[in-house]
């Protein structure tokens, strides 16, 4: 009992009596008690919770806190002068675990291959007609009613990209997102193949007047475009936001139609490339409209949004977390400066 009268505890001669014999010496092992930590809770409570803090067995807190149960404790040591052992963080393994766990997650995903099947086969089903104007339209209507019907999904790999590139979209569910939408390109490319009488209506080329570079920039600008109304529509909200879209979607059809075909979406470029095996210039169709939707993405997240400043701007070429930078006071050059922030663009950019 002589190792207790140091300490000057309002309970201590209570709590002794109560510990058992054993129990006052040493800790073994992992039950030793960390420096700054309280060294009577760890002797008095079961070696499965951690004192303190809130403990699964015996419900909101370990019955040996102030109060017991669930009615005290407020989540601290009841000893004065010891803090509470920190919980062990959680490790990515375990987060990427509750992420795949999660049932939101996996309906994205589903969403994602949905839109891309249905998008891709209306494209492919309107291109057996001549001319860059079915395929245009059918694109631009199906595009709106997607955006306004499963949620805004992307269904798009550039898209998604840039979603990537200004962190507005997570490493596992950005990944997960792009299998999802080559997946909906390739069975829709498939299906098509064995409705439509002629293979050649279904592969994106380059025009026969035109050169390979020609169509890069004009795939580029056309989805440059296209994602450009995609952040905005997505940022602001705007109740018309499907008609947007379409509207992109048929307008950038139209435009880089006669040079290169009007993509603007590498899934729709990459279903039939895989189903007939013509990979004719299919490089234009990944480098173009990847290049624009980042490029696009750049410009309105640091240029032209509600929130952008090159406080952001920095920090993003920083890798530092943007979101920081966002809840700090704008600097008087900053667009925030002049009118309540947008709210945040979390979920999907729009259909494309």
């Amino acid at each position: 009992m002589e190792r207790w009268s140091s300490w000057q505890h309002p309970k201590v001669s209570q709590l002794v009596a109560m510990a058992p014999r054993d129990a006052l010496s040493p800790l073994p092992g992992p039950l030793q008690p960390p420096p700054g930590s309280c060294p009577i809770c760890p002797i008095l409570s079961p070696p499965s919770c951690t004192p303190g803090l809130p403990c699964a067995k015996h419900g909101a807190f370990p019955p040996h806190t102030r109060g017991g149960g669930r009615a005290g404790g407020g989540g601290r040591c009841p000893h004065p002068g010891y803090p509470p052992r920190s919980p062990r963080p959680r490790s990515c393994a375990m987060a990427i675990g509750e992420e795949l766990r999660s049932g939101c997650f996996w309906q994205g995903v589903l969403a994602e291959a949905s839109a891309t099947l249905i998008f891709v086969g209306v494209v492919l089903g309107a291109s057996a007609a001549p001319g860059p104007l079915a395929p245009a339209l059918a694109g631009g209507l199906a595009a709106g009613a997607l955006a306004c019907t499963l949620g805004a999904p992307q269904a798009n790999p550039a898209l998604t990209l840039a979603l990537l590139c200004t962190r507005k979209l997570g490493a596992l569910r950005g990944a997960a997102g792009l299998l999802a939408q080559c997946a909906g390109a390739v069975l829709a490319s498939a299906a098509a193949r064995l409705v439509l009488p002629d293979d050649a209506s279904l592969i994106t080329r380059v025009s026969a007047a035109g050169t390979a570079r020609q169509a890069l920039a004009w795939e580029t600008f056309a989805t440059f475009q296209l994602a450009l109304v995609a952040f905005a529509a997505a940022d602001r909200a705007a109740p018309q936001g499907g008609l947007a879209l379409g509207s992109a979607v048929a307008a950038g059809a139209l435009a880089a139609g006669p040079f290169s075909g009007g993509s603007m979406n590498p899934a729709r470029s990459l279903g039939p490339a895989i189903v007939t095996g013509v990979w004719d210039d299919h490089w234009v169709y990944w480098l173009g409209p990847v290049l624009g939707a980042v490029l696009a993405g750049l410009s309105y997240e640091f240029i032209f949004a509600p929130g952008a400043s090159r406080e952001k701007l920095g920090a993003c070429l920083a890798c530092r977390d943007v979101a920081l930078v966002e809840t700090t006071s704008p600097s008087p050059s900053s667009p925030s400066a002049r009118g309540p922030p947008a709210p945040p663009a979390e979920r999907g950019q729009g259909t494309a």
